[in-house]
């Protein structure tokens, strides 16, 4: 089905002056003969009370005709003193909106205990984006996707095996809606009958993608509600194709699809207005980019496909939010991981989410932003505030990783157990964890069995066996014989387990434990008798440091020098795998396999003078150099 097409809209004055259609044809397409209403002025948030809903076929704002022009972008995957000048280039895009997830994962570690401090302060984030002019649209979750670990979910709801996320299962439902709750009391002051810029909350996130339990979205409505988030426009938003399955009869929908295909949101709002007749049309995600996988190539997508796409969307007079307007950075442990069952069953993200966007990991204006902001600009008859200048990265002279810490020297106390068990029965989140048996007599060469989540470094007495790595569907590793012909010697054990990122989208996601699974064989044999080391490497830094060589597993310390502050990217290609840290800020994940071969060094972080970085490294070498590049290099040139 094909969108019939629309006689010219008219524009005027004021950011979104667009035609609206205000009825449908029989067929549920927008008819070109449809009565029009010329979209007034579009306000700024101001700081007073005012009234935001849906009326026939489109947004109001105190009554009069809206049209939301947004761009996503999250506030923990951009460093708290860069949030006002990415803000600043939404408006600068000619964007009145800005459209964020929150990550519960981020906010309750532990279960009761709320963070919303620091780069958690997700209020102050909402707050700075009303002072630059700009409302909000809130996706709260508490699913997300957004290619983060775990789709947003903490990982202690995984240390009860039985625990069915995503689900009316009340060993999820209960701390679920008290998560929802604890948010309300940060953010429902904020909505825009309180004054607040927040005009839409969504009520979960893409589930028609994932079921079609209508009696957990309505759970998860309720759960705003009484959360208090009722002073803003609720809505549920799913691809074209899965409404029904994912929508709720009393709430405006959103479609979410990809802006990479020629004529892709024609084809999408002609299938929202076949379900839909009645309603805002409403592109609530525009593909306008996409990520990256270890071992994958770097995302690189059509900018004048998508400028296209956007172009027809608001020349309908249509309201969206491009995803990502700004990807930014996926510090720490916070990537996630697709699946896609058997043909694909792993795939890891990378760190930086770049998401080819109009703003590249950095913050910086690429060629699409300026191509979107003379779109927005010809299709509202605004012309948008002037791009800020951004202040030019900074190389950094490579230095060399002086100091080292062996891993099998830093070890804490095991946890003794009969079976391994799973990160999240100890109590572990992220990291890696070490599992260790010994007094193993087997006859070799041995075949050793195991479930690796995600990747395993195996060690017999010491030495590197091999690695195991789930992406490939590894699981069997050959152990060899010992140089002694005494095929009786004790074997020892060492399997290095790290998590790469808890899958964030399909049914995978459940179950999805880390480390070992519960059975591991040696030459058919289950192998019992294990002890566990945790290793979550928050404090790297505290390890004792030396100048002697290591190789292996290890951490390695170095410093470089600024004489002045600015953003830059360290080249990690002269590293193998693991995670690095500069002055304790934990940048992300490296690996030799790419197509990331740079960590983006956020400004902010660094101090005049001397500036520590830390390394692990699993395959780790003596004497590695880094050296910080003004450009990222994550795989292939925009």
């Amino acid at each position: 089905m094909k969108l019939r097409s629309f006689s010219s809209l008219i524009f005027g004055l004021g950011l979104g002056l667009a035609l609206t259609a205000t009825s449908a044809a029989q067929d549920g397409t927008p008819s070109s003969a449809d009565a029009r209403r010329v979209l007034a002025p579009q306000p700024l948030p101001d700081g007073k009370p005012h009234t935001f809903r849906v009326d026939g076929d489109q947004f109001t704002l105190d009554g009069k005709p809206f049209r939301v022009i947004s761009g996503e972008m999250h506030y923990p995957r951009i460093p708290r003193e860069y949030w006002r000048a990415r803000l600043k280039m939404a408006r600068a895009m000619g964007l009145n909106a800005v459209t964020t997830y929150v990550f519960w994962n981020e906010h309750e570690q532990t279960p009761g205990t709320f963070d919303f401090s620091g780069n958690n302060d997700v209020a102050e984030f909402i707050r700075e984006a009303q002072q630059e002019g700009l409302w909000v649209i809130l996706r709260p979750g508490p699913y997300v996707c957004a290619e983060w670990e775990f789709g947003g979910y903490p990982a202690w709801l995984e240390k009860n095996p039985a625990t069915v996320v995503r689900s009316s299962d009340p060993n999820f439902m209960l701390p679920a809606t008290r998560w929802i709750k604890r948010l309300g009391q940060e953010l429902a002051p904020l909505q825009v009958g309180n004054g607040g810029p927040i005009v839409l909350v969504q009520v979960e996130n893409e589930y028609g993608s994932f079921g079609d339990d209508h009696a957990y979205m309505q759970a998860n409505k309720q759960a705003l509600i009484d959360a208090g988030f009722t002073k803003a426009q609720l809505y549920t938003a799913d691809g074209p194709d899965v409404i029904a399955k994912g929508s709720l009869p009393d709430l405006p929908v959103g479609i979410n699809f990809d802006g990479n295909h020629v004529g892709e949101a024609e084809k999408s709002f002609a299938r929202l207005k076949a379900i839909r007749p009645v309603g805002p049309m409403f592109n609530s995600e525009f593909w306008a980019g996409w990520f990256d996988h270890w071992g994958g190539k770097h995302a690189h997508t059509s900018t004048e496909t998508q400028a296209a796409n956007l172009k027809w969307i608001l020349e309908q007079g249509a309201s969206v939010s491009i995803y990502m307007f700004h990807g930014g950075t996926d510090f720490g442990w916070m990537n996630g991981a697709n699946s896609n069952d058997t043909l694909k069953p792993y795939e890891p993200d990378v760190t930086s989410y770049d998401y080819d966007s109009a703003l590249d990991e950095s913050g910086r204006p690429t060629p699409k932003f300026f191509v979107f902001r003379d779109v927005i600009a010809k299709a509202t008859g605004v012309t948008p505030p002037a791009v800020p200048e951004a202040a030019m990265p900074i190389a950094v002279a490579s230095f060399t990783l002086t100091e080292s810490a062996s891993l099998w020297s830093n070890l804490p106390l095991p946890i003794e157990s009969s079976a391994p068990l799973a990160m999240e029965d100890v109590g572990q989140a992220y990291g890696w964890i070490l599992y260790r048996t010994h007094n193993l007599v087997p006859s070799r060469p041995a075949e050793l069995v195991l479930d690796p989540k995600d990747y395993a470094a195996v060690y017999a007495n010491g030495t590197l066996a091999g690695t195991l790595d789930r992406r490939l569907r590894e699981s069997k590793l050959k152990i060899a014989e010992p140089e002694a012909a005494n095929t009786s010697v004790a074997l020892k054990l060492d399997i290095l387990v790290e998590n790469e990122g808890r899958i964030n989208y399909s049914h995978q996601l459940r179950g999805e434990r880390k480390g070992l699974g519960q059975f591991v064989t040696l030459n058919g044999d289950s192998v019992a008798g294990w002890q566990m080391y945790p290793l979550p490497m928050l404090h790297p830094e505290t390890l004792k440091y030396s100048k002697a060589d290591c190789s292996g597993p290890c951490f390695y310390r170095g410093s470089f020098t600024v004489d002045r502050l600015g953003d830059t990217f360290l080249d990690t290609s002269n590293l193998g795998k693991g995670q690095l840290w500069v002055n304790g800020h934990a940048l992300g994940r490296f690996w030799k396999i790419g197509p990331q071969k740079t960590l983006y060094v956020p400004g902010p972080w660094l101090k005049q003078g001397a500036n520590e970085v830390v390394v692990f490294d699993v395959e780790g070498r003596p004497g590695a150099t880094l050296e910080g590049l003004t450009k990222a290099v994550l795989g292939e040139d925009r």
